[in-house]
């Protein structure tokens, strides 16, 4: 398994059988991750799922109707309140590995349970808090693996695991990006919950909050690996994508709509969810595919 084997986000089971001096795997079992795994057998109490044992319980309740002896179905596993593998068709508000806010629901002196969209709630040990949590209150998470329990849990010291030292992105490149914090400059975020760059303000058009979620793009790779990012998509795509958006609106609007370039960003961004640069480029290129004509109060469009 490699280095992956050692990495605190891994923890996996697999299953040998030996049978006739031949070695079959069965389902590799991966914690705290979504599973692709056959159904064993049905009881009262529910589905019992491929695991190389005596099988892993779905509960009845999550158990897809037709579900049917031999078929796979995707379920996340984690451990119950009774701390047994257990499988849910239900998804969880971050996976292993990943970064996500989520709210506080409970303290102990031990530490804190976290709401993740799961039956069982998430526990931050206080070792892993950075000023305390309080119920009610939304932080800043990453889901790891303890290594001594081997339960899934949740830490807010996770900065250190995010490194831009060996970059697994490039320019241009769609990325998943996490609200983290705010500076002079704009917001620093996280991207594919893996390295951290810059969001300018200049680049903000809409209003963000930390933990906020979006799809972005890497804009920029500077020679010191610091990257530059914007949100939406890069390029001709995020055009179309606006373009159809702003064919769409007009129709809603029997074909006129009163926003031209002497609009102003937030009115603009207001009503179309878009930066002014996009709007200008857009409605460009809709002007000279003669889809849409310009007036001195706003655009129309073109009848065909």
């Amino acid at each position: 398994m490699g280095e992956f084997a050692h990495s605190p986000f891994a923890h996996s089971l697999h299953f040998a059988d030996f049978t006739h001096s031949k070695c079959y795997l069965r389902p590799m079992i991966q914690v705290g991750q979504y599973n692709k795994l056959p159904v064993q057998r049905f009881t009262s109490v529910g589905a019992y799922l491929e695991d190389g044992k005596d099988g892993l319980l779905l509960p009845k309740r999550f158990v897809p109707r037709e579900l049917k002896v031999g078929e796979t179905v995707e379920v996340f596993i984690y451990h119950d309140s009774e701390d047994r593998l257990i499988a849910t068709t239900q998804r969880p508000i971050a996976i292993l590995g990943e970064i996500a806010l989520l709210r506080c629901v409970a303290v102990t002196p031990q530490g804190a349970f976290m709401d993740w969209g799961l039956m069982k709630d998430l526990f931050v040990p206080r070792s892993k808090q950075l000023m305390g949590m309080r119920v009610g209150a939304d932080y800043l998470v990453q889901i790891y693996m303890d290594e001594q329990t081997g339960r899934v849990a949740a830490s807010e010291k996770f900065e250190q695991q995010l490194s831009n030292e060996d970059l697994t992105v490039v320019e241009k490149e769609v990325v998943q990006l996490t609200i983290f914090r705010q500076t002079n400059i704009g917001f620093v975020v996280i991207i594919n919950h893996k390295h951290l760059g810059i969001l300018h303000h200049n680049e903000v058009y809409r209003d963000v909050e930390i933990g906020d979620q979006m799809e972005g793009y890497v804009k920029t790779i500077r020679e010191d690996k610091k990257i530059d990012v914007v949100i939406g998509k890069p390029g001709y795509k995020r055009v179309e994508d606006e373009a159809g958006k702003i064919l769409r609106l007009l129709e809603e609007h029997n074909g006129y709509l009163p926003y031209h370039d002497k609009s102003s960003p937030e009115e603009i961004y207001g009503f179309f969810a878009m930066s002014k640069k996009a709007f200008k480029m857009t409605t460009g290129k809709l002007y000279k595919e003669k889809k849409i004509e310009f007036t001195k109060t706003g655009i129309k469009q073109v009848e065909e």
